[in-house]
């Protein structure tokens, strides 16, 4: 992790150096913040390609000091075939079962950005770091690695990753995706539209349907960015932002609003009460998060699940004595977080994924493009919130999120994760809006992660290693079932997180549990 510490007056925060220096360049130029953004979203789908990547989806959380709030929610839909899938799949190409809307996300985010921050970089200019680096190469990550090896018996046999993620003989250590630098030249200079309506998607509609993925060019045609109004919850004097359905922002304010109810901001930060009344928290707010689907199509009690007497409700029920008994659905997946912030108060904050690490696995034929497979959050169970159905948008975990004071942007927050995310940002948020901690030291402090991993399939409260041994026991005594991981796991996250103190001045860090880099702009 690195923090700034000198005084900042813009800043980028992502997990890889490369794209964070990118979304910095825009800045100096005079570029807005989500322009910054734009250049960073697009090299970390180039330098993150296990996380994210152009075949996939991205949220937008944007905010700045003249009370503009918007969410640009960049979700694909439901192919148009779905109807006939009768097994959701969660690898190879029946799991490509959505558009990817990650793409035409940047387009109405730069539509915005003219709109309402008179921004003017040209799509080409922001583009172009990104292009570089899939044509000449970059060092690949250790957590490029660690994915890689961890899937690679697998991934074998996934069509076309082996030939653009596999190399037998890298030569002189660096990775390149020509392919993948001449389908974002393309982007650059045809529009983002091009990715859905132009001969660009003819071919990856083409590549896809090689494969075996029902994805078709009507469904790519079809895909659109949502402009919708965030979710808001008051905590203290701070008023919390996140996306609302199908994403699982509600969750992550639910998990506030219980904890401000609860008195969390009473027990010593790192104290076995502080982490068991976040722990249960979490478990109430999860049980409603089980009724969450696409709204276009199911009517959602949000309003009930965020009201005070429904808040109060689940605080009185936590017993601070004894944990909830605890197996719950789980889902996995893996996404990046970004945001900028420049120097007019103008804000992003950023969460672009393919859901699983690696996605569906499947390239879209010689587009270098590595599809997601975020339809393996669907189910076909009749009457369910989120049963599978042509053109609708599964359960989303992504949920990035900014907090106001005083009407104007003060913390930009997010993290990779999937289930871990309002778990992770609860933590985040309690540490900073309750204790007073710095970015820097919210994101050092020992977390947890309740119910299954990708690793371990029991339901128990993981907690990492340098957790006190007193906080365990006390944990333990509450009746949690809890299990060690690592110190500084990246199960427990990958968060960022840019501060925008009263001055003006700004500081921020981004995880030490990944690769990431904060770099402020005086």
């Amino acid at each position: 992790m690195t923090a700034t510490t000198k005084p900042a007056r813009a800043m980028v925060t992502s997990p890889h150096r490369l794209a964070t220096e990118a979304g910095v360049a825009v800045l100096a130029e005079g570029g807005n913040a989500i322009e910054a953004a734009i250049a960073v979203a697009a090299v970390l789908s180039v330098t993150y390609p296990h996380f994210c990547g152009i075949g996939g989806d991205a949220i937008w959380m944007l905010a700045d000091g003249e009370g503009r709030r918007n969410c640009l929610l960049g979700i694909g839909q439901a192919a148009a075939s779905a109807d006939k899938i009768d097994q959701i799949a969660v690898r190879g190409p029946m799991s490509a079962l959505t558009t990817a809307c990650a793409v035409d996300s940047w387009g109405a985010a730069q539509a915005f950005s003219a709109a309402n921050w008179r921004g003017g970089k040209a799509l080409g200019r922001l583009l172009e770091p990104a292009i570089g680096y899939a044509r000449d190469g970059f060092a690949r990550t250790p957590s490029q690695d660690f994915w890689l090896d961890f899937r690679r018996q697998e991934a074998a046999s996934w069509p076309g990753f082996a030939a653009v993620f596999m190399p037998g003989d890298i030569g002189d250590g660096v990775f390149r995706q020509r392919a993948l630098a001449d389908t974002l030249e393309n982007i650059a200079h045809n529009g983002t539209r091009d990715f859905y309506e132009g001969a660009l998607a003819r071919r990856i509609a083409d590549g896809l349907a090689a494969a075996g993925a029902p994805i078709t060019a009507a469904d790519l045609a079809a895909t659109r960015t949502r402009s919708v109004a965030p979710l808001s919850l008051a905590y203290g004097d701070t008023t919390l932002l996140a996306p609302p359905p199908p994403t699982q922002g509600v969750t992550t304010l639910e998990i506030m609003g219980i904890l401000d109810r609860l008195g969390a901001r009473r027990y010593p930060a790192g104290s076995p009460e502080y982490y068991h009344c976040c722990v249960e928290a979490i478990k109430r707010a999860f049980l409603d998060r089980n009724g969450i689907g696409d709204p276009d199509e199911t009517d959602l009690p949000v309003e009930r699940w965020l009201s005070d007497m429904h808040l109060a409700a689940q605080a009185e029920d936590i017993d601070m004595a004894e944990a909830l008994a605890w197996p719950q659905a789980f889902k996995t997946g893996d996404t990046v977080f970004f945001a900028a912030a420049d120097n007019e108060g103008r804000c992003a904050s950023v969460l672009q994924s393919t859901y699983y690490d690696w996605g569906s696995g499947v390239v879209a034929g010689d587009t270098g493009i590595l599809w997601q497979n975020r339809g393996g959050a669907f189910n076909l169970v009749d009457g369910h919130p989120n049963r599978l159905r042509p053109g609708k948008r599964p359960f989303y975990t992504l949920n990035p999120g900014i907090a106001l004071k005083g009407g104007k942007p003060h913390l930009l927050y997010g993290t990779q994760g999937a289930d871990g995310q309002p778990q992770t940002l609860s933590v985040i948020l309690s540490l900073m809006l309750d204790h007073g901690f710095t970015p820097e030291q919210a994101l050092t402090m020992p977390r947890f992660l309740l119910g299954k991993t990708f690793s371990d399939s029991r339901d128990t409260l993981k907690v990492e290693g340098d957790i006190a041994a007193v906080t365990i026991d006390g944990l333990e005594a509450r009746g949690h079932a809890v299990s060690r991981i690592a110190a500084k796991s990246p199960l427990a996250g990958q968060a960022g997180v840019i501060r925008i103190n009263g001055d003006g001045e700004i500081d921020g860090a981004h995880d030490p549990r990944s690769d990431g880099v904060a770099i402020g702009l005086a």
